[in-house]
């Protein structure tokens, strides 16, 4: 037996293999069915259309090609996975397969007939347009019960809406995008929700009038109103993850007006998956109308930072540092090392990476990051690469009233890490910062001040990528307004604004922790960073918005009281210094500051020992002193009345 012969048969025995185990997966027999009859069908009628009339000479070859066409098509359509797919759901990638099918099954076949049988004489002379017209009429027969397949679904299931669910809710959807089309998938594939959409509106001039899926869109979002009344909407459904939240403010108050529901889905911060699915549809909530566009950020460079590396996070157990640690541990770093001073909070957040990540190397070390022995210990038995801080004070009043806490976790907890970070030859270090820093009025934002100047210190002196990042009010977060405002509503009122021009930054904790990955990838050392956060909102608007978001009108169902600025509290806050250089970063959304001090031997001494001097005066509970050296290490800070005549 010859080589050739040998590779031969072992061609044919895979084959048949292969064709046995397509044929044993098959579940679509009644498609095998219709596909055997048609294509025995398909060969005379392409005769038939090519010749108008069939000659009596060509019936034998005609019906030895017709036999052969099942037989070599449904072999290939079998080996395409042809008869394995779901065609109730049939969608583009299917009917792709389909033209493969009818063009290969087609095309082999001529291949056997043209270039093996006919030079032998089994078959006759046939017109070499044949295998064409073969080609289209496989292709639509192939097509007709797979199209008729997913439309006979649609219609059942909405016959089963209507017994089931009885009356059918009208729905008007705000956006006709890709988030829009796939609401609307979702309301054709989940009958059991009741839901039926009769028009879309979008601000797009280019979509007027167009439709998708049978459903038109009706005009832009201004004429909600006009079309809630005219169509019976009982429900609004906003599809625009990716939109501002003015935009998403501007439809809600549309929705007010026209007495309707309103829902939407997550903004983008939330679809991690990138999925859009109506088990996500949710109320508006106030982080829909505060959102901007998406900080669209280096992914594959933070994870390629992050994968394989042990890190160690810092306040792990409080809302920046657990969000920290849920992206971190997405990227699979070798180990992942949970620091955190509170008991309880650590243990939460350890549970709930246990659960999602069950094969994290993880460890949970409780450690208060002003004890300097206890650090050099975890460093040594752990041996981190990277180290994000997020353990700090951060309650203006508070901190206010507790200047020694606020010196000792802020800076000398700062100081600690980074002392013992650099004995480790860790070389990336990201401390987490606050607009509160920038002119601060307040003892917690001098304090983290004096933080990122260490940073900035440590990084100069060692040549190491350590940086700081600055962003606002948090929301969501522990003590944010945004709490404080739904228990105030939640008790019936009244909603207290310590000002009624105070205006404040905000971001939700995803988009905090992805700008701080985001600067451990991008820094170098020394460097600031800070996201452009939009427009400052006004917090007394922000509480009418939550007001009207549980469906109470403000200063009639719950009235607004104005208290006063706090001990610490600005008008505003800024997010960078007069004497820092800024500039955008490699992302457009994400800038640099570099400081305009140079840091030399000289420079670096005096701040050590200003900043020895500040941590021996917390240290002794002596106030005075502490408040002269804070005015000393920052320039820029502007204490309260209440201050100065605490420290007197």
């Amino acid at each position: 037996m010859t080589a050739s012969s040998s590779q031969a048969k072992s061609l044919v025995l895979r084959l048949k293999r292969a064709l046995y185990a397509r044929v044993s997966a098959m579940r679509n027999r009644h498609l095998f069915l219709w596909d055997l009859l048609t294509q025995i069908a398909v060969i005379p009628l392409a005769y038939t259309i090519r010749l108008e009339v069939l000659p009596a000479t060509y019936a034998p070859s005609v019906w030895r090609y017709a036999l052969l066409s099942p037989l070599v098509k449904l072999a290939i359509f079998m080996l395409l996975g042809l008869y394995s797919q779901f065609w109730r759901f049939g969608s583009l990638r299917e009917f792709v397969l389909l033209g493969w099918s009818a063009f290969l099954g087609s095309g082999v076949l001529a291949i056997l007939v043209y270039g093996l049988l006919k030079p032998v004489g089994w078959i006759a002379e046939a017109p070499r347009s044949i295998p064409i017209i073969d080609f289209a009429l496989t292709g639509m027969l192939l097509a007709l019960p797979r199209l008729v397949l997913p439309v006979a679904h649609q219609r059942r299931t909405l016959s089963d809406k209507a017994v089931h669910n009885g009356v059918l809710h009208r729905v008007l959807i705000a956006g006709a995008g890709s988030a829009g089309d796939n609401v609307l998938r979702e309301l054709a594939n989940n009958p059991q929700l009741g839901l039926r959409c009769v028009g879309l509106v979008d601000d797009a001039p280019d979509k007027q009038g167009l439709q998708m899926h049978g459903v038109r869109v009706l005009g832009p979002c201004r004429d909600l109103p006009g079309l809630v009344t005219a169509l019976k909407v009982e429900r609004v459904i906003i599809a625009m993850p990716t939109a501002p939240g003015a935009v998403v403010r501007e439809l809600v108050h549309l929705c007010d007006q026209a007495h309707v529901e309103a829902q939407t889905l997550p903004g983008m911060y939330e679809l991690i998956s990138g999925r859009v699915e109506l088990q996500r549809l949710r109320h508006v909530q106030i982080e829909d109308l505060l959102r901007r566009e998406p900080v669209h950020t280096d992914e594959a460079g933070v994870d390629a930072m992050l994968r394989g590396q042990r890190v160690l996070v810092t306040g792990a157990g409080g809302s920046i540092g657990g969000e920290l640690c849920r992206q971190i541990a997405r990227c699979h770093p070798a180990e992942l090392v949970l620091l955190g001073h509170g008991e309880n909070s650590l243990y939460l957040i350890g549970n709930e990476l246990h659960e999602r990540y069950p094969d994290l190397a993880m460890r949970q070390v409780l450690c208060d990051t002003r004890d300097l022995n206890r650090l050099r210990q975890v460093c040594r038995r752990y041996a981190p690469q990277l180290i994000y801080h997020a353990a700090a004070h951060k309650h203006v009043p508070l901190m206010e009233d507790n200047v020694e806490e606020a010196v000792t976790n802020n800076v000398l907890g700062t100081r600690n890490l980074l002392q013992v970070a650099d004995e480790a030859g860790v070389e990336h270090l990201v401390m987490i910062s606050t607009d509160k820093a920038v002119n601060p009025s307040s003892v917690m934002g001098a304090t983290k001040r004096v933080a990122e100047q260490l940073v900035q210190d440590t990084a100069h002196r060692t040549g190491r990528a350590y940086v700081a990042v600055r962003f606002g009010n948090v929301l969501g977060s522990r003590g944010s307004v945004v709490l404080r405002f739904q228990e105030q509503i939640a008790r019936g009122g009244p909603v207290t604004v310590t000002h009624p021009e105070v205006k404040r930054y905000f971001m939700t904790i995803p988009e905090a922790v992805q700008l701080v990955l985001q600067a451990g990838a991008l820094g170098h050392g020394g460097e600031v960073f800070f996201l452009e956060m939009g427009a400052p909102v006004k917090i007394v608007d922000l509480a009418r918005d939550m007001i009207m978001l549980s469906g109470l009108q403000p200063d009639v169902d719950i009235s607004i009281k104005i208290t006063g600025l706090r001990p610490g509290e600005k008008l505003f806050e800024e997010l960078a210094l007069s004497e820092e250089h800024y500039e955008r970063s490699v992302h457009d959304k994400i800038y640099v500051c570099r400081n305009g001090v140079s840091w030399d031997s000289a420079c670096s001494s005096t701040l050590q020992a200003c900043t020895d001097a500040l941590i021996a005066a917390a240290q002794e509970g002596n106030v005075g002193v502490v408040m002269d050296l804070i005015r000393r290490l920052v320039p820029e800070y502007t204490p309260t009345k209440h201050e100065i005549a605490s420290a007197s």
